[in-house]
């Protein structure tokens, strides 16, 4: 038996398939031949890190980083990544990027009909603290056309990334608003088969973190899978009770390796 601690696997239903024909380009991406299984080591257990001192002081506020202020509704987005014991995941890099208020992205292969900000690049980073803890201060991103579908339109989404200790590859998905009447339309979205988890990908509005007159706060929650303890008898590991957990709220996000693998984005997507 190994000494190296495993993973838990993630439920059925929580993660998207490989292949979701709604989306189209799933067609193109999905892998056409078994999967080779990768063992984890102990470079996968305990690295990479990142340090906070790489991360400037303003790297998290994407409404500070020019001379001007940005067009469009700011918004504050903070969370908490945790593990599914509940306790917190500190050091990870934290990246976001985004479209600007009119739905366009500062990318020359963006060329949707909108107007670009000259104050919002649409990118930013933070380290999450002892108590696991992030935040970003933005703008909140307009919808945009993309081509998938007729008349296809993406709801107003943040990509995220998580990079750290114990992530073997980029854990990259995306955060939605509530209320947002696109969702029930966008494949991307709905490439998740479990309503449930499905609405963890959903913020949620957070009146205590909106600043009086400048600002709406909303709360995300990412939730990352854990290490399985060393107990034989544990044959299947044992999701957190809602009721002892009140940080499984509805903003909360199960990532894995798997999800960047199944449903990874593509920039403009």
């Amino acid at each position: 038996m190994s000494d190296k601690p495993g993973y838990r696997r993630p439920q059925a239903g929580t993660q998207p398939d490989y292949l979701h024909p709604a989306y189209q380009s799933t067609n193109l991406r999905s892998p056409s031949q078994p999967l080779v299984f990768l063992p984890h080591s102990l470079s996968e257990i305990t690295g990479p890190t990142i340090g906070a001192e790489r991360v400037n002081e303003k790297d998290n506020d994407l409404t500070a980083q020019h001379e001007g202020e940005p067009q469009g509704e700011r918004i504050i987005i903070h969370g908490r990544v945790l593990d599914e014991n509940g306790l917190p995941v500190p050091g990870i890099l934290v990246e976001i990027w985004q479209a600007n208020a009119a739905g366009r992205y500062n990318h020359k292969r963006d060329l949707h009909d909108a107007p670009l900000d000259p104050n919002f690049t649409g990118t930013g980073r933070t380290v999450t603290d002892a108590d696991g803890w992030y935040q970003f201060q933005t703008i909140k991103p307009g919808a945009y056309p993309w081509g998938n579908h007729y008349n296809a339109w993406r709801p107003a989404h943040i990509h995220f990334s998580l990079f750290g200790p114990s992530v073997l590859t980029r854990l990259v998905t995306q955060m939605y608003f509530p209320g947002d009447p696109l969702l029930e339309y966008d494949p991307i979205y709905n490439c998740v088969p479990d309503t449930r988890a499905k609405e963890r990908l959903i913020a949620s509005f957070d009146l205590e973190k909106t600043i009086p007159s400048y600002a709406l706060g909303y709360r995300w929650d990412i939730v990352l899978r854990a290490v399985l303890p060393h107990r034989p008898d544990l044959a299947e590991p044992r999701r957190p009770d809602r009721g002892r957990h009140p940080w499984r709220a509805r903003g909360d996000q199960w990532a894995s390796s798997g999800w960047q693998r199944r449903c990874r984005q593509r920039r403009h997507a």
